[in-house]
């Protein structure tokens, strides 16, 4: 992320993005770049992460997952086969590189069925309606004698990067390892203008040629919306679990009747006043209650027993120590109720 100043007019004007440049490197490469202004200071770094995020990891593509050969069983990965120059490994490599642009859903076969010699490229690809091969030229293998060669394949649509399972190969079928990131790489710049007090977001985009950059700017933009919109019925949520609180089970035993009684009798600054270091606590006990922000006797009897047994490592004997603690120590002696777990 780099940020670097910039002359501009520090006008009000509305919020607005700009595709600033947009190019076509190769049928495998597209890049775009893109603006959004004007930002408040620490929305672009808000915006260009979160943007980030969701353009290399949210975008679904289509991939070749899995392959295997109907004319010749294949009994491992590393094998060759008779008038191929290439082994199944490079095979399988150079079928991991096609790329596919399509907005099908779930698995579909796709096929090879071709007489050598010659070479095999991506053209040759036999593909369900509705699939696009992105560079027909992508090179698969090269059939140095006449043969056939038969090749079934498994076309997939997903998001992320998948490893094969080791040791997957039902049937005589080899499963890929599937790149379904369309986007190939993703970068945010913050430009700083009007004293430092405004912002412009700069995004720079490069895709695979399966959808251009603009194509993965909104779908990235969508997939946020729609991870956000939970949030915004989260005041609905709220009312539904206010109508049933009535319908909690209270814990066994609580402290917060014996803290009211204190207030009551204006010993709540005292309570503040004595710490957890002044008791006999074990070491355990003392540790656990530090790590969850408890210093105060105030603090810890703000504490349900339902709280304290959150609290990691902490368990029922611990609750009675505490409790033992409370009515025998001189400086800690407030009454405790006597009803023990």
């Amino acid at each position: 992320m780099v940020r670097e100043k910039v002359r501009i007019s520090t006008r009000t004007l509305p919020l607005r993005w700009k595709c600033v440049e947009s190019r076509a490197d190769s049928k495998r490469l597209y890049y775009g770049r893109f603006l959004l202004s004007p930002l408040m200071k620490g929305q672009a770094d808000t915006i260009g992460i979160a943007m980030r995020r969701a353009l290399l990891g949210e975008i679904e593509g289509t991939c070749i997952t899995r392959a295997k050969s109907e004319s010749e069983k294949i009994t491992h990965e590393f094998s060759t086969i008779t008038g191929i120059q290439e082994s199944v490994h490079e095979i399988l490599m150079n079928l991991k590189e096609i790329i596919l642009r399509s907005n099908l859903y779930g698995i579909h076969d796709a096929s090879i069925c071709v007489k050598g010699p010659g070479y095999l490229t991506a053209q040759d690809i036999i593909l369900p309606p509705s699939v696009e091969i992105i560079d027909n030229t992508q090179h698969i293998a090269n059939l140095t004698e006449p043969m056939d060669l038969s090749i079934r394949l498994q076309i997939e649509r997903n998001r992320g990067y998948h490893i094969k399972p080791p040791k997957n190969f039902q049937d005589g079928g080899y499963p890929i390892d599937a790149v379904f990131m369309p986007v190939r790489n993703a970068n945010h710049s913050v430009h700083s203008y009007g004293n430092e007090k405004k912002e412009i977001l700069f995004l720079e985009i490069w895709t695979n040629g399966s959808l251009t950059p603009k194509e993965a700017l909104h779908e990235a933009s969508r997939n946020l919306i729609d991870l956000f919109i939970p949030f915004l019925h989260a005041e609905e949520e709220y009312l539904h679990l206010e109508k049933n609180q009535h319908k909690v089970t209270l814990p066994i035993f609580t402290f917060h009747d014996r803290l009211a009684k204190l207030k009551k009798n204006k010993k709540e600054i005292a309570l503040k006043c004595i710490f957890i270091d002044q008791s006999k606590l074990t070491p355990k006990i003392y540790n656990c209650l530090k790590r969850s922000n408890i210093h105060t006797l105030s603090e810890l009897l703000n504490n349900s027993q339902e709280d304290l047994m959150k609290i990691k490592h902490f368990r029922i004997e611990d609750v009675k120590h505490l409790l033992d603690i409370l009515e025998t120590e001189k400086h800690f002696a407030i009454g405790s109720p006597k009803n023990k777990f």
